[in-house]
């Protein structure tokens, strides 16, 4: 006999388990996830940093609807997610255009002599020529956060299934049937959290694939600076996005914020373009890199117009995006979430229709 629930979630991520803990008992439900627990890709490999102005208008708007859970718990904990940390956007001459559009709608982001950054971080080349400082940017205690949120659920009774890969997807009158983990179960809603398959899991369902795309992102360990207690930094960003870094556990951690096209899959570093990176930190930095502690990737995942995707379909009754979060989906999954969980028990949405309405999957067949 298939297992049978209100609601069932592709993906065991931070989008996944977050939705299935603002859905509380108010829809019994079912979590997919093909690894051997939640959070394995994505999730487990973010920069955990939440920055208030990092993204579009529509991601700005996500951010500041999920402070209210990071900096306070928000009923899934009883103290925050976030510690004190801060962001320096720099800029080269070259970099002063985007510079300046990343300034633009900002809140809580203030520009600041040269000189001030290089106060922050110390190791900043001469060859700066402006930068800007959101004091309110945290670190995110992401494995708290995703704790949190699984305990939420599980006290409410969803189940999550891990090493669980969907195989096949059909509708059945008016519910959904997946084949995964060898059991079959079935749903009158479900969800596609998949992150990087979330294409490929519409593909099964007979859904058009929305062009969600997955991207690898690199990061190393590098040792502190000798003689340099890094604890207190800011996280550092270049106008451009060549690169950044932030302190984590007394050491840096630095990305070449590269970018690459990838199928979705378990992501590995690529040698060069980690090399490329570090070279690019090194000349912006008064540093030289002599040693790698360990490196890491993962694939962010991004819609066409880089926004994330979270609504019904118009394509089948009772299947619901939730996608393409790209980089932010840390520190935006309270309120997709939230905005998840309403749209599935009928209440109107805690967000702006206009945020509503950007990040609705039928924008694409406009």
């Amino acid at each position: 006999m298939p297992i049978t629930c209100d609601c069932l979630i592709i993906g065991g991520g931070i989008a996944g388990i977050g939705l299935a803990a603002h859905l509380g008992a108010e829809r019994s439900t079912v979590v997919l996830e093909m690894e051997d627990a939640p959070g394995r890709h994505a999730t487990g490999r973010s920069a955990a940093i939440f920055i208030r102005n990092y993204g579009n208008a529509t991601l700005r708007a996500l951010n500041g609807a999920s402070v209210e859970v990071l900096a306070g718990g928000g009923g899934f904990a009883e103290t925050g997610f976030l510690s004190p940390r801060g962001e320096l956007v720099v800029a080269k001459a070259d970099e002063m255009e985007r510079f300046s559009a990343y300034l633009q709608g900002a809140d809580g982001l203030e520009e600041i002599p040269v000189a001030e950054a290089r106060r922050l971080f110390p190791i900043l080349s001469d060859d700066h020529v402006a930068a800007a400082h959101e004091a309110g940017a945290a670190d995110i205690d992401v494995d708290r956060l995703l704790q949190a949120y699984l305990r939420a659920a599980r006290h409410a009774g969803s189940r999550l299934e891990t090493s669980a890969r969907v195989s096949a997807i059909s509708r059945k009158g008016d519910v959904w049937r997946v084949e995964a983990g060898g059991e079959t179960y079935e749903a009158p809603v479900l969800v596609n959290a998949a992150g990087a398959w979330a294409d490929t899991v519409a593909s099964l369902a007979g859904l058009s694939p929305l062009g969600i795309q997955p991207y690898r992102r690199s990061a190393a360990i590098l040792p502190a600076p000798e003689g340099m207690d890094v604890s207190s930094w800011p996280a550092v960003v270049s106008a451009s996005e060549a690169w950044y870094a932030k302190p984590e556990a007394g050491k840096l951690l630095v990305s070449p914020a590269d970018e690459d096209p990838l199928e979705p899959q378990d992501a590995w570093p690529d040698d060069m373009v980690l090399a490329e990176g570090l070279d690019r930190f090194e000349k912006a930095t008064t540093v030289s890199v002599t040693r790698v502690e360990r490196s890491w990737a993962g694939l962010r995942s991004f819609a066409l117009d880089r926004t994330p995707v979270a609504g019904f379909s118009d394509q089948a009754d009772g299947f619901l995006w939730l996608a393409g979060q790209g980089g932010y989906g840390i520190q935006t999954s309270p309120a997709l979430s939230r905005l998840a969980a309403d749209l599935i028990l009928g209440r109107t949405p805690a967000l702006a229709p206009a945020v509503v309405a950007a990040l609705d999957p039928g924008r694409f067949n406009a």
